[in-house]
């Protein structure tokens, strides 16, 4: 049996230099790994690229990069909160989206059965979310040179007719409304960081939101100005954002933001 043939050790195996070469190694690890969790019909065909169908009207597309440490934390992982963040900078604009790329720069020496846990909840994120993963890029880099694995996407969406939602739109009496309490991913991402350990596990709401935006598109229509999903800096550094793009200042009731008791008491611990 080649080389090409056979399979990774994804119980005991790492990566080495030779599975980002280009060669037998590299396309054992492509087909053996990442094919197997995000299996589709564009991935099958083997290209560079994925030609795929352009609905009519507008589209939107993102790209962003995951260097997140550590790479496992309650609630997921550096490969579902790729998707989970790439899906969500599209349904910000109330767009739906449709095809991811990802790129993964790996460490030499990263274990097969941590890679592989990461790609398949990318995978499984992907297929909850209705979207395909249909092409991508892997780079093998001397031990030392990264954090284990650092991912980069890419993402597009069509958006509906008649919307454009944009920070700039921002106008006086308007509302600032979130979705959910604060603090819980970025709380995960630190308690886990610093081995800290509480009563209630404090676990990472990282997920695909664009069900929801689809159903504040349906509701809201052309009521709707903007919309962000606050990551890194979070609430602060979003309004910050707008404020600027929009020359507006905004009030906010502090009693009003909605932050778990868990939570605020790992901020208070953690001097937050």
């Amino acid at each position: 049996m080649s080389m090409h043939q056979r399979r990774l050790d994804l119980k005991n195996g790492c990566v080495d230099l030779s599975h980002g070469a280009g060669g037998r190694a590299m396309a054992q690890l492509i087909a053996g790994l990442f094919h197997e969790a995000f299996g589709n019909e564009w991935l099958a065909r083997g290209n560079d690229q994925s030609a795929f169908d352009v609905a009519t009207g507008r589209m939107v597309m993102t790209t962003d990069g995951y260097v997140v440490s550590p790479l496992f934390f309650p609630g997921g992982n550096i490969g579902s909160l790729a998707v989970h963040g790439t899906v969500n900078d599209i349904a910000m604009a109330g767009a739906r989206p449709l095809y991811l790329s990802a790129s993964f720069i790996i460490e030499e020496g990263f274990r097969f059965s941590d890679l592989k846990r990461i790609a398949d909840s990318m995978g499984e994120a992907a297929r909850e979310a209705g979207v395909a993963i249909i092409t991508g890029d892997t780079k093998v880099v001397e031990r030392g040179k990264a954090d284990g694995v650092f991912i980069s996407t890419a993402g597009v969406g069509v958006l509906p007719d008649g919307l454009d939602l944009s920070a700039d739109k921002a106008r006086p009496g308007d509302r600032v409304l979130l979705s959910g309490s604060l603090g819980d991913h970025g709380v995960a991402i630190m308690s886990k960081r610093q081995n800290l350990t509480f009563d209630t596990e404090i676990v990472s709401d990282s997920a695909a939101l664009h069900g929801l935006v689809a159903a504040m598109v349906a509701a809201g229509g052309q009521g709707l100005r903007l919309m962000r999903d606050p990551t890194r800096g979070g609430l602060a550094a979003t309004m910050n954002e707008i404020a600027q793009q929009s020359n507006l200042g905004f009030r906010l009731q502090e009693d009003a933001i909605p932050v778990k008791p868990a939570v605020a008491a790992a901020c208070e611990l953690l001097g937050l």
